[in-house]
């Protein structure tokens, strides 16, 4: 299963070339699993959601440091018709309705109770895609009844989600959505924006 996110970060700051660069480098740390490739526009990370989300994490909150406002857009993919397979994609169980909806929403709860603090607030808006799956609202009404109880859930905008708190708990909120809703062999995608240190929140 195809698995990928194309991201971009954009530091509210003077540096934002310094900030950029510097904090790109924390994404190292994840080449052994993830394939990672950056353009002019955007930063490719390829491979398994429980890599992806954590470097989008890392990233964010490395160029948060210090209470800069950043903003961190990335659009996820999951099953894309036309993606060649890639080896930093391992095959999950994870994936989508292979269990029943309760289920996977009861499993999606406590992955993020067990999601770490790391101490950088966001705030983030996302809108779930289940393609090519003939009862995709039951999917999306039961991926809404998950984020409600989530801990970060803050309320529903139009054409989207706002999700708040601690970064942790809040990547881990977007990864379980991605994972388990959705069919397991179908395409599903997510649009992502995620803040930090907004001056809107003062």
């Amino acid at each position: 299963m195809f698995s990928g996110a194309q991201i971009s970060l954009y530091p509210m700051a003077d540096d934002f070339v310094g900030i950029i660069l510097g904090s790109i480098r924390v994404l190292d740390s994840y080449r052994e699993f993830l394939r990672i490739e950056t353009d002019d526009l955007s930063t490719l990370l390829v491979g398994p959601p429980d890599q992806l989300f954590p470097a989008m994490r890392d990233l964010l909150v490395a160029a948060a440091g210090g209470g800069r406002h950043c903003v961190l857009s990335a659009c996820v993919s999951r099953g894309c018709p036309g993606e060649p397979d890639d080896p930093h994609c391992l095959p999950s169980a994870e994936f989508g309705g292979a269990l029943p909806l309760g289920e996977r929403v009861a499993a999606a709860h406590q992955a993020v109770a067990a999601a770490a603090i790391v101490g950088q607030g966001v705030a983030a808006q996302f809108s779930h895609y289940p393609l090519a799956q003939m009862r995709h609202m039951d999917e999306i009404y039961g991926c809404i009844d998950f984020l409600k109880g989530s801990g970060v859930f803050d309320r529903p905008k139009n054409f989207c989600t706002k999700l708040a708190g601690d970064a942790g708990p809040v990547f881990a909120t977007l990864e379980q959505a991605f994972l388990r809703f959705g069919a397991p062999e179908g395409h599903v995608a997510l649009d992502v924006t995620v803040s930090a240190n907004s001056p809107s929140r003062r």
